[in-house]
């Protein structure tokens, strides 16, 4: 196997969680169980072998890795890739594409898909993704994956499996979906992409940028740049719903032990104990 970037390993109720993140270097994620990875603005070649990726924006350390990783699966003799990404990039992202093509003079064979906000794509039976906005300075969205299972309805339980049979076999539907969000991938925001989506603080496990934690940096500019502060999750507290959550995309200004002295020391006991920091 080559190791030839960064990737930590996270482990969190049969999900893996693997990847790197640091703002203005390269963030890329992968889980492996749901076959399916976040951004590429770097391109392990342990992840050749996920098919499916979800690109949050179109800044270079979010995604200047996509021509490598397209060309590595052809040459792998791999099936074309699936990436989806905010609507408004595809074209762009498509033109990069061809121009990389006559450079390197072999085909980049990907299958893109522009998202939308209010959209839903299936994964497979088991799990659908629904993209919603996040605040940035370029069009960005970030990404619920749902795990949906089927349940029989409330008034059909307690009835016996013989009652429920004859009313399957009259025509009616004993089972209804139900849907629990599984992980959320938000990308690079200001607070307010965040706020925009219940879900993001119900997921089971939230992946969330912040950038910036040290409090003479004046939140509104950050903000404006489409990034988020320690202040912000604290301030949010209470919102937080999530078994875990990582935290990750620190300024390159930080070393790490600073950014894990400081959380230690004002982030609330209960909402820390479920903090992971991707340092």
């Amino acid at each position: 196997m080559i190791d030839n970037l960064p990737l930590k390993t996270h482990t969190h109720d049969g999900l893996t969680i693997e990847g790197y993140s640091r703002a203005a270097v390269q963030s890329y994620w992968r889980i492996p169980e749901l076959k399916l990875g976040f951004d590429m603005g770097g391109s392990p070649w342990s992840f050749m072998g996920t098919q499916t990726f979800f690109i949050s924006h179109a800044h270079l350390d979010h995604m200047v890795a996509l021509p490598a990783y397209v060309a590595r699966r052809r040459m792998m003799k791999m099936e074309p890739p699936t990436l989806y990404m905010p609507a408004e990039v595809v074209e762009p992202v498509e033109r990069m594409l061809r121009s990389w093509q006559r450079l390197d003079r072999g085909r980049m064979l990907c299958n893109i898909i522009g998202v939308s906000e209010g959209e839903e794509y299936e994964l497979s039976r088991e799990h659908v993704v629904t993209p919603f906005p996040t605040k940035h300075t370029v069009p960005s969205m970030g990404y619920v994956i749902w795990e949906r299972r089927k349940k029989l309805k409330a008034e059909y339980q307690g009835l016996s499996g013989e009652q429920i049979r004859d009313i399957r076999m009259s025509g009616k539907e004993v089972s209804e979906e139900q849907r629990m969000p599984l992980v959320c991938y938000a990308g690079d925001t200001a607070p307010v992409g965040l706020d925009n989506f219940s879900a993001v603080y119900e997921s089971k496990i939230l992946i969330t940028e912040m950038t910036f934690f040290r409090p003479e940096h004046r939140k509104e500019k950050i903000h404006k740049f489409g990034h988020t502060h320690l202040d912000d999750i604290i301030e949010r507290a209470e919102n937080f719903q999530n078994e875990l959550i990582i935290l990750t995309h620190f300024s390159t200004r930080y070393h790490e032990d600073q950014i894990r002295r400081s959380v230690d020391r004002r982030m609330p006991k209960e909402l820390r104990e479920r903090v992971e920091l991707w340092l």
